[in-house]
């Protein structure tokens, strides 16, 4: 189990790779990579991201924790930055790698609607036009409330 967060960029097909070979016994690994949006429209410069060190990481400790002793997982990782983040630059990966794919698929979503919903990082987006926090959104809540 990894859990980083950094505000270092990271490669996302070199930590998928480490990760992948860093589990034995899986038979399906999963990831998904966030990136910051606002590349098309053009008016977003920037994504700014807080949080709370100590306290967060904790949390999504506990959470990835949570997800290997709820689905038969060989192991997790997530990566989370913060700081200010450019368009089309990753925010966030999550990995997992279970024996069989249903399981890596379950807790992968599990955790992408955690880090989505109930993580605590704050998000500012930077337009042209001035800065304004992110609101949380209605769809984020109601993809937790499966789990």
């Amino acid at each position: 189990m990894d859990v980083r967060v950094q505000d270092a960029p990271f490669d996302m097909g070199a930590e998928l790779n480490r990760f992948a070979a860093g589990v034995d016994g899986a038979g399906a690994v999963v990831s998904f990579t966030g990136i910051v949006r606002g590349v098309a429209s053009g008016d977003l410069e920037a994504m700014e991201i807080e949080h709370y060190p100590g306290m967060t990481e904790r949390a999504l400790t506990q959470i990835v924790g949570d997800a290997v002793a709820r689905w038969d997982l060989a192991d997790a990782l997530v990566i989370h930055r913060h700081g200010r983040l450019s368009p089309a630059a990753p925010i966030m990966m999550v990995a997992t790698a279970a024996r069989h794919r249903g399981d890596a698929f379950a807790a992968a979503e599990f955790l992408m609607d955690y880090l989505k919903s109930r993580a605590p990082f704050w998000k500012k987006e930077i337009t042209r036009s001035g800065a304004q926090w992110v609101a949380a959104r209605e769809d984020d809540e109601n993809a937790l409330a499966r789990w």
